[in-house]
Formats: C-alpha cells, structure tokens, sequence
C-alpha cells in the first residue's frame, strides 16, 4: 500500500524492532526530501551508509544528525531518545534507577518509537506522545542514571544494531561509533568546551544567568562524568572517527565539514576516511 501523508502530520511507517520501532513522519510528497547533497554525488553508489554521531551533551550533536539525516533523506535515530523514554517509565511505575534487574525487565515489557520528523524526533512510549515529556529535567537526570548500567545498555544497544543494521541512517549518541556500530561507515565526535556546551544549552532552553544556569551548568557537569567514567561503553572517541571541536565553529561549518566527508565516502566507498 502506497504511504499517504496525513493533513501533513506524523504517519507512522514503523518496523518493530524488538519493544522499539522506528518510522517516518509525513514529509511533504510522501518522502524524506534529499536537498543540497545528491548534485555532489557520484550516481554510482547505492548502498546506504551508517554514520555515528557521538559527542557529550551540549556539543551540538542532536543538531548535526538531523540536519545531515535531512539532506541525505536517511533516518536520525537519536539513540538518548530510548534511554529517556526508558527513564520516564522507571519514574511513572516508581522503579528505582539503582535496580538494574527491574530497568532491564521494565524495558521489555514497553513500546518505544522514535518517528524521525521536520521538527526533530518524536518519540512515542507505549502509544504517547512523550516527546516533551523526555526533554524536562528530571527526565533528562533520571536517563543519566538509567544509562549507567551495563544489562540495560547492552539491550538498547542491541535494539539499535537492529533498527539501522540496514544503513540509511544517522544515529547520534555516546557510544554509537565504539560500541553500537563499531564498522560504521562514517564516524564523528563532536565536542566543545564545556563552557560553550552550557551556553548552548542556556540559549536552547531560554535560561537567563542565576540559579537556574548554574544548576544546569552544575547537571551538565555532573552527566559528562557519569559518561566518561561509566564502566560499560564509556563516551570516548572511536580511534577512527573525525574528532570535531566546535567550540569556535558555527553550525554550518561543522555541518559543511561533515558533509565533505560523506561525499567523499559515497563517491569513493573503499576509501579510507581520515
């Protein structure tokens, strides 16, 4: 059955995958539009890629994988989604962050979606649009700790290996290009200095200087530790991915440098990326 967009809102093409499943919105004419990139490519590479996005919170990551996924008409699968949405069930059914066993059971007892759209992911849990929900900061804080624990990565990271296993998408993370998809096509780690970070994410979330900033500066803190020092896949850069530092870089020229090298991987495939 051929896919019709509904009055322009979110269609659900979703393949399950295990609890999760991902889809897409309806895009106008039906489809993921391809802008700027197809007139600089070679016609003669149809494979479809698997790119890694990996960086700390703030680094503009999020950004970069849904403006990339657009251009390329490929799927963003923003695999913190999955943890939040997690985290949110763990805060509704009162389940302790610290319960390992509990998460992991309470993970395979839920549906998760994520429909990639214009406006940015949306994630559905059990059926409910939470995508508003996931992104409030006891969300955010709960997922952190969530994520800490090696069961519950290791089944999200085998849900993820399974959504894009086919290509033809730009998964962003912590831990996509070390431990997700280790052969990606392409990978990224994009980083700032913290300082920046929490600027950045000051002026996403329209929080002026005083308490609240130094709250979040103080969480943004707290989570890079609780990342980089983790146990089980730790954020770190994969030994071959490009290591961006966009600290005194606009989004453009960081979305321009990482397009330049998926031109080059789709018009020379066996070429090796530096």
């Amino acid at each position: 059955m051929p896919y019709r967009p509904a009055n322009g809102s979110c269609q659900r093409l979703s393949r399950m995958v295990g609890a999760f499943a991902f889809g897409r919105c309806g895009w106008p004419g039906g489809a993921l539009r391809v802008q700027s990139l197809p007139s600089r490519m070679s016609t003669s590479s149809p494979r479809k890629l698997i790119i890694a996005i990996d960086g700390p919170a703030g680094a503009g990551k999020s950004t970069i994988a849904s403006h990339l996924a657009r251009r390329l008409g490929y799927v963003n699968l923003e695999s913190g989604a999955m943890y939040r949405a997690l985290a949110l069930k763990a805060i509704e059914w009162d389940i302790s962050f610290d319960d390992e066993t509990a998460l992991v059971r309470l993970a395979h007892n839920s549906r998760i979606q994520i429909e990639p759209c214009l406006g940015g992911n949306r994630v559905l849990l059990d059926g409910r649009d939470v995508s508003q929900r996931v992104r409030e900061a006891d969300v955010t804080e709960a997922a952190s700790r969530v994520s800490v624990h090696p069961n519950v990565r290791a089944w999200m990271v085998a849900r993820q290996q399974e959504m894009g296993a086919n290509g033809g998408v730009v998964m962003e993370g912590r831990d996509i290009g070390t431990k997700v998809f280790p052969a990606a096509d392409i990978k990224v780690f994009l980083d700032a200095d913290p300082v920046v970070r929490e600027q950045r994410r000051m002026k996403q979330q329209q929080i002026k200087p005083g308490v609240a900033a130094e709250a979040l500066a103080a969480e943004l803190r707290e989570r890079d530790r609780r990342d980089r020092t983790r146990a089980t896949s730790p954020l770190v850069p994969a030994s071959d991915a490009l290591v961006l530092d966009s600290t005194e870089l606009s989004e453009d020229e960081v979305l321009n440098r990482v397009e330049e090298l998926v031109l080059r991987k789709l018009n020379h495939p066996s070429q090796v990326l530096e």
